[in-house]
């Protein structure tokens, strides 16, 4: 995603983001080597349709600011998807007196709150470039389309 932003701003959150995943990645592995189990797990198919759904994003012939627009919203619903999970786990590890595991996973949520509100915050600047964008392209097709001869068949 980071590649396909048009924004430094949302490319540099997305790289710095993807950095932080790296922890988040740690993080499990070792609650994980802590109660003997192994990090492999099933795939996430809820995750995979939210990955190949910023991927159809990429793919479009979009305008700068409106790909951007398109990415942040991706983002988003993959953030908030992993908000859901971070906060289940976290208040279970909790439950069960898992003290340390709790903690660890909350500062994992709480990190990827933030970055939802990063990407919100970022959206409303985006979102306002993409649609001055789409209202130049539409007053430009709407000059071509008063100037083009009409034909009668």
């Amino acid at each position: 995603m980071a590649k396909a932003a048009s924004s430094d701003e949302l490319r540099a959150g997305f790289e710095e983001h993807l950095e932080q995943t790296k922890g988040h990645v740690q993080r499990l592995e070792n609650i994980l080597q802590s109660l003997d189990e192994s990090p492999k797990g099933k795939k996430c198919v809820g995750m995979e349709g939210l990955v190949k759904e910023g991927a159809e994003v990429m793919a479009e012939d979009l305008e700068e600011a409106v790909m951007d627009a398109g990415l942040i919203g991706a983002a988003r619903r993959v953030e908030h998807y992993e908000i859901a999970a971070y906060g289940a786990v976290s208040e279970l590890a909790k439950a069960l007196g898992e003290t340390n595991h709790a903690s660890l996973l909350k500062q994992t949520l709480e990190e990827e709150q933030a970055t939802d509100e990063k990407l919100t915050e970022l959206a409303k600047e985006i979102n306002e470039q993409a649609s001055e964008e789409s209202s130049q392209d539409n007053r430009d097709e709407s000059k071509k389309t008063h100037k083009m001869p009409r034909r009668v068949a």
